[in-house]
C-alpha cells in the first residue's frame, strides 16, 4: 500500500514539474482560455491525456528504444508543427482581440489543442522515451496497479495545473482591453514559433 501511495506522489511531482516548465500546452491553454473561458485547461488536458495514454501502451509493449533518424524526424516534424500553430495564432489574434468579449466557439477546439501540442512537442516524446519509460517500467515491476498510480498522480497534476490557468486568464480577460489581449495572444504564438524553430534548425 505504501508503495502505492509513493508512486502516486511521484507521479504528482513529476507532473508538476513538468507542467510547470513553459512549454507550447501552456501558452495554448491561455490562447484557448481566453477564447473559450475556463473549461479550455481541462479540455486540453483531456488531449494530452489521450496522447500520454497511447504512450504508456507503447512503453508497455516495450516500444521504447528508437534511432537516431527518428529522434531528428520528431525534432523537424514537431518543431514544424508548432510554427505554424504559432504562426496562425498571431495571425488570427486582431481579430480574437476585436471580438475578445465573444466565446469563439467555432475555432477553439481545446481537445484537440492538446493532443497537437503534445504530439508536436519533440520534448514530450524525448522525455518519455527517456525519463518517463523508466518510471512507468518501474511502476510495473511492483505491479499494474503501481503504474496507474503513477500516471494517476502525473494526472492530476496536470489536470489541477492547467485548470488553474485557464480559470485565471478566463477571469483575467476581463481587466483586459482588446490591445493588451491582442498583445498576449501575439506573444503565445511568437513563443511557439520560436520554440519550434529551435527544434527545427537544432536537428
Amino acid at each position: 500500500m505504501l508503495e502505492l501511495v509513493e508512486m502516486l506522489a511521484i507521479g504528482f511531482a513529476i507532473g508538476m514539474t513538468g507542467a510547470l516548465v513553459p512549454g507550447p500546452m501552456l501558452f495554448v491553454t491561455i490562447d484557448t482560455s481566453l477564447k473559450k473561458g475556463w473549461r479550455a485547461g481541462p479540455e486540453i488536458f483531456i488531449g494530452h491525456a489521450i496522447i500520454e495514454f497511447l504512450v504508456c501502451v507503447l512503453i508497455i509493449y516495450g516500444i521504447t528504444a528508437v534511432s537516431d533518424s527518428t529522434v531528428m524526424a520528431i525534432s523537424i516534424l514537431g518543431g514544424f508543427t508548432l510554427v505554424v500553430f504559432g504562426i496562425l495564432t498571431m495571425k488570427n489574434a486582431k481579430d480574437a482581440a476585436n471580438s475578445m468579449h465573444e466565446h469563439d466557439k467555432a475555432t477553439s477546439r481545446p481537445v484537440i489543442a492538446g493532443i497537437v501540442t503534445s504530439a508536436s512537442n519533440p520534448y514530450f516524446w524525448l522525455w518519455w522515451l527517456a525519463a518517463g519509460s523508466a518510471l512507468i517500467l518501474q511502476g510495473l515491476e511492483i505491479g499494474i496497479i503501481a503504474a496507474v498510480m503513477f500516471m494517476a498522480g502525473h494526472w492530476l497534476a496536470d489536470l489541477g495545473y492547467f485548470t488553474v490557468v485557464s480559470t485565471s486568464f478566463s477571469k483575467g480577460k476581463k481587466l483586459m482591453s482588446p490591445i493588451i489581449y491582442e498583445r498576449v495572444l501575439l506573444s503565445c504564438g511568437l513563443f511557439l514559433v520560436l520554440f519550434g524553430s529551435w527544434f527545427v534548425l537544432g536537428t
